[in-house]
């Protein structure tokens, strides 16, 4: 009796133990950027002041970020990193200007219409009133269009910039 007792408290044991390794290896899998995975692949685009912008965006970490680098023209490009932190979405943008703003967004139910990114804090920023890049803004127009506007804060000022991309076919 005391055996059989033993061989079914192991077996609840290891039932237990395969769900909560599945739990696991779904919650990796389900890392709230579901609303965001339309964006991998190249993206071509316009920025404010007409000039062509090169995106592409691909998953990494095992799917839990999503890598974004963005080249505007002849400027250097710049490197963003999406992730989840509990129930937000954050990013990490690494800037030419030489810094790297944080901002977080809640994780959007269902498909993505509009998802704002509000500044956090940032490292290698001497002042709040330095330029850095302090929030931004996706607007999806389906899955082969969108629209980020970025918005730069100097001195105390916002200034938005506006670059429209289409999937590159």
């Amino acid at each position: 009796m005391t055996r059989t007792f033993i061989f079914a408290c192991l077996s609840v044991i290891g039932v237990i133990a395969l769900s909560t390794q599945s739990s696991l290896a779904e919650s990796k899998t389900s890392s709230g950027l579901e609303p965001l995975k339309f964006l991998v692949g190249d993206w071509q685009g316009k920025g404010p002041d007409g000039k062509v912008v090169q995106a592409s965006y691909q998953l990494t970490s095992g799917g839990t970020s999503l890598l974004e680098t963005i080249t505007p023209g002849q400027e250097p490009s710049m490197t963003t990193l999406y992730h989840t932190d509990g129930h937000h979405l954050m990013l990490t943008h690494y800037c030419s200007l030489g810094n790297q703003p944080r901002m977080i967004a809640d994780i959007p139910r269902g498909q993505v219409k509009t998802l704002r990114f509000a500044y956090l804090d940032a490292t290698n920023l001497a002042s709040p009133t330095d330029p850095h890049m302090h929030k931004v803004t996706f607007t999806v127009q389906d899955n082969d269009h969108f629209t980020q506007e970025w918005v730069l804060s100097k001195d105390g000022k916002e200034m938005p910039k506006a670059f429209t991309f289409e999937r590159k076919r």
